[in-house]
């Protein structure tokens, strides 16, 4: 009889050789449901525990891990399938995501599966918009079925040496040196490759669109942190992953993407309330030092800390994406990622403030309109988010100064029977906040600001806190950080006519992102 122990505490473990044998315990667990012993082959058996999986059969190894496999990694009507979550009962919108997810991160090269051809999809989304189109290439097989004869020598027996890893088994491992390829691969136990192979199944996956960075939509790997099997599984069949839709399953950036993913469960007062306590989100793609494989082109660990999961679920509450109509209404609708909710996500991953270098990412005024697009959010953040009462307070006495400096210039404008210009006197603010470079320099700008303003209460009723807040020559950033998003977030009563769901009308912040292609 062929025994394999495999342990998640084993120290040769990295995150996504623990992952992947997660996946297969869910794996197993599933065939459990659905294959009696006695249809399996070599009688294949297996004891699960929550940090453990063993696996027990006779006969040809090869035979028993080929069905296995195959049993694994399926495919319906041309969509990767996986035992393990039982994908083919999800949503057809969440089918084509895995799918596709699979395809963008672990499956990238043409070699790695067999194209039938492309499909497309109509997907609704919301009533008032045109279906999104989707588009994927079905396929008719992919490495992972085929892979037993890797692990197995041509008797069929259990290989015993180390063997060579591709980029796609351990997405980023690559080959250092391609004239060396033998010396400079990486080499894992057949054991090892056997549950990275399940990696993909316990991972998640989101489409990504960052419009901070101005990247081609990608697509994002998350993979999560596991020490106990059993909590993992349950956490991931839940129904508000597994029934996940079409818009759920975008992010704005690497932070957005593993707080989305992180904060499906109930946000605990402390890590040890958290089911999955942090996961590693990363892309991959060609990059110009080394076109002939796939490498990660953009890594980062989020963890799930209270203030952070409970700022980030507010976020996503106010900063949602949008369905927007494209440019050509035949060709249907897209969803457009938010781009503060992908400045506050980073921050928060970071365990930074939630509004920590907007006046650095803020950098001009394209940027600036699509940041005050989203003015009606930004509002609720200030108001709803985890905040000193000093930040919140410095924020309300910029909406003051704000407020009584747009109503001067509005009675100007009657008095001399003119339009007034509000988009001019933000710019002007803005980039007066951008040239401020040292603590002097804000200190003269912002002081200077809130006397033309006039008299302001709130500046009046907590003068000491403020005035430290100004004074302090190493916080001197931070409060150009709020004065910006004081300005972006200002909703008075001149803004009323304008609304989160109506874009600004020439469109700039709204850009249809090009269609999801591999190379």
């Amino acid at each position: 009889m062929t025994e394999l122990k495999l342990h998640i505490g084993h120290p040769g473990l990295t995150l996504l050789h623990r992952a992947g044998l997660a996946g297969l315990w869910m794996t197993l667990k599933q065939i459990e449901q659905e294959i009696p012993p006695e249809k399996r082959p070599g009688s294949l058996t297996w004891e699960l525990t929550p940090r453990q999986v063993q696996l027990f059969w006779q006969g040809n190894d090869f035979e028993v891990i080929d069905w296995l496999l195959k049993e694994s990694f399926q495919l319906n009507n041309g969509l990767i399938a996986l035992r393990g979550i039982d994908s083919k009962s999800m949503r057809k919108d969440s089918q084509v995501i895995i799918h596709q997810g699979i395809l963008g991160t672990f499956l990238q090269h043409n070699k790695t599966r067999k194209i039938l051809g492309e499909q497309t999809e109509s997907l609704e989304i919301d009533e008032n918009y045109p279906p999104i189109i989707i588009k994927y290439k079905a396929l008719e097989s992919y490495v992972h079925q085929e892979f037993a004869k890797n692990l197995c020598d041509k008797d069929g027996n259990w290989l015993r040496q180390p063997i060579s890893i591709a980029g796609w088994l351990n997405p980023g491992a690559v080959v250092r040196h391609n004239a060396f390829p033998s010396d400079t691969s990486f080499e894992e136990s057949p054991e090892m490759a056997f549950i990275l192979l399940y990696a993909s199944v316990s991972s998640f996956y989101y489409i990504l669109r960052s419009r901070l960075k101005n990247q081609k939509a990608q697509y994002a790997l998350v993979v999560p942190e596991i020490t106990d099997m059993e909590v993992y599984a349950g956490y991931r069949q839940d129904p508000r992953l597994r029934y996940a839709s079409y818009r759920d399953l975008h992010a704005a950036g690497l932070g957005d993407a593993g707080l989305k993913f992180l904060t499906y469960q109930e946000v605990a007062e402390s890590s040890r309330g958290f089911k999955v306590t942090r996961c590693q989100v990363l892309t991959l793609g060609s990059v110009p030092w080394s076109k002939q494989q796939k490498s990660r082109t953009d890594l980062f660990t989020v963890e799930a800390k209270y203030h952070a999961c409970k700022n980030y679920q507010i976020c996503k509450a106010v900063l949602p994406d949008r369905v927007i109509l494209k440019t050509k209404a035949e060709e249907g609708s897209f969803i457009a990622t938010s781009f503060a909710r992908e400045m506050i996500a980073e921050n928060l991953a970071r365990d930074h403030p939630w509004y920590a270098g907007f006046s650095d990412w803020i950098n001009s005024n394209e940027r600036f309109k699509q940041l005050c697009y989203e003015r009606r959010g930004l509002s609720e953040m200030v108001m709803r988010a985890d905040m000193d009462d000093r930040e919140r307070w410095f924020v309300q006495t910029c909406h003051e100064a704000i407020r009584f400096t747009y109503g001067r210039l509005y009675q100007k404008a009657q008095d001399r029977g003119e339009q007034t210009n509000f988009d001019r006197e933000n710019v002007r603010i803005r980039t007066g906040l951008a040239r401020c470079k040292n603590a002097e320099s804000f200190r003269e700008f912002i002081t200077n600001f809130w006397a033309k303003a006039g008299i302001i209460p709130t500046l009046q009723e907590h003068w000491d806190d403020l005035m430290d807040l100004v004074m302090d020559p190493k916080e001197w950033r931070k409060a150009r950080d709020l004065a910006l998003l004081a300005l972006a977030s200002y909703k008075g009563k001149e803004r009323q006519e304008e609304t989160q769901d109506e874009p600004d009308e020439n469109g700039t912040d709204l850009i249809a992102p090009a269609e999801l292609e591999e190379d």
